[in-house]
């Protein structure tokens, strides 16, 4: 196996100088930088990375701890994420959490040796958040957040939840249901509060019980919370989804049970993801403005962090917007 010292003696310098190229090539002179590289080149040699992190006291890795991936937000930023860091020379170890129970994943990741970490697995009462503050490395959650607060991406979940109410009651709907997910997280939280404070405010009266369903956010769970509420009377005329894979299982449920959208029930979605914009349904969602979803914008800040250390926190709280499209109707 080709060592560095090979490496060393074939491109006519000392060991030293190989590992400085190698760890911070921008303090060696670019002749002697081409010499080595060369000499790596011609000897096909392969650096240790556990050896270099040892020397430079960094892995060069980033641990991303995501929801889980039958949600399109997950995929879609874990995508962005992943490809964000490879283009910064970083990579990327990904988690995903599928049950509800993170205490494994952290546990798993907090082994590792990494320079930062992502995660939108957090809950809002999370015992971990105080592990994750006290690392030594910069730690941002995107789209969840805890109520302790910490570096974090997120839109304004509260202001979601009400403009879906005022979107759904403009249209002249009385009977909504809202379909989310557990009060664990600050995203599901967030959008219920939201809508039913704003359908009060502007109603005068409140949700009944029956139209606010919390779901595991699982297709099954979905299917079934829209089968009972369907069954009640009067069924709504409208759905609030708190995510649009949610969206996209009511409306799969409801024209199952011989129901159109948005002619016999009326759907709005959140997060804006890609699909929601597909053809075929057009789905009405909520989201933020600009092209970058909110796993691409804490990645540009955690590498930012990682490379200029300080003691600057982040703390985004974007403002959502209303895309309408054809899925709701008066």
């Amino acid at each position: 196996m080709v060592s560095s010292r090979d490496v060393a003696k074939h491109a006519g310098v000392s060991q030293s100088t190989v590992s400085r190229v190698l760890n911070d090539p921008s303090k060696v002179n670019d002749q002697i930088v081409k010499k080595v590289q060369e000499a790596i080149k011609a000897l096909n040699y392969r650096p240790n990375s556990v050896a270099r992190s040892l020397v430079s006291n960094r892995t060069r890795t980033i641990a991303l701890i995501s929801g889980p991936l039958h949600n399109p937000f997950f995929v879609e930023t874990t995508t962005s994420i992943v490809n964000y860091a490879e283009s910064k020379g970083y990579r990327t170890m990904v988690f995903f959490e599928n049950t509800g129970e993170n205490k494994p994943i952290y546990e798993e990741v907090l082994s590792e040796r990494v320079d930062g970490i992502l995660l939108s697995s957090i809950f809002r009462d999370d015992p971990i958040f105080d592990d994750l503050q006290n690392l030594d490395i910069p730690v941002i959650m995107y789209n969840r957040r805890h109520n302790k607060g910490g570096n974090f991406v997120e839109i304004d979940n509260m202001q979601s939840g009400r403009l879906a109410a005022s979107h759904l009651l403009g249209l002249g709907h009385q009977h909504i249901c809202v379909v989310g997910g557990p009060d664990h997280t600050s995203t599901f939280y967030g959008r219920k509060q939201g809508f039913l404070e704003e359908y009060k405010t502007l109603t005068g009266t409140e949700v009944p019980p029956s139209f606010i369903k919390d779901t595991n956010t699982t297709e099954g769970a979905v299917h079934e919370s829209i089968v009972e509420v369907m069954s009640c009377t009067p069924p709504p005329s409208a759905i609030f989804a708190a995510t649009d894979a949610i969206a996209i299982y009511v409306m799969d449920k409801l024209q199952q049970m011989g129901f159109h959208v948005p002619e016999d029930v009326s759907v709005c979605g959140m997060d804006n993801v890609t699909l929601a914009k597909h053809q075929s349904f057009q789905l009405t969602s909520i989201g933020h403005k600009g092209p970058k979803n909110l796993g691409l914008i804490s990645a540009e800040y955690l590498i930012e962090m990682m490379e200029n250390p300080s003691e600057q926190q982040v703390q985004i709280t974007l403002e959502p917007v209303l895309y309408d499209r054809k899925t709701t109707k008066s």
